[in-house]
């Protein structure tokens, strides 16, 4: 599993081609299903696959609940080690949420603690995790 992590256009989809591969076989996270998910290459806007969870419009066995947060964990992980046993080999490509304004919806500050969370989560079993600045990708792990 590769994660690649950065602020909104600041060229992930980009450095995740060059460096990837992922042209054909990317997913979208904004339109795919949960299957899509555990069979692509890769998958971007991977922020918007997870607030797409967090109100069950996939379909999915997996339905994040951002109201407890001890439960927001327990689920993280628990999709988190479902993703890396179902795609091992995938590509993630999501924007950072943590920076900048605290969103004045409490449901959009959830949705940001559940991405988080999710990351942190794929980020310790990932293989390699690449943080995007203007293009650049710079090695974490």
């Amino acid at each position: 599993m590769r994660l690649i992590i950065g602020g909104a256009d600041q060229g992930k989809r980009d450095y995740a081609k060059k460096t990837s591969g992922i042209e054909d076989g990317c997913s979208d996270g904004r339109v795919c299903g949960w299957m899509g998910v555990a069979t692509c290459r890769g998958i971007h806007h991977f922020h918007e696959y997870v607030k797409r969870m967090t109100q069950a419009d996939l379909g999915s066995f997996f339905r994040i609940r951002t109201d407890d947060l001890t439960l927001l964990e327990e689920e993280a992980q628990a999709f988190s080690a479902w993703l890396f046993q179902m795609n091992p080999e995938i590509t993630i490509v999501s924007n950072e949420l943590g920076y900048g304004i605290v969103p004045m919806e409490k449901s959009d500050r959830l949705w940001r603690e559940a991405v988080g969370r999710i990351c942190t989560c794929l980020a310790a079993e990932a293989e390699e995790v690449v943080r995007v600045v203007c293009g650049i990708g710079i090695r974490l792990k």
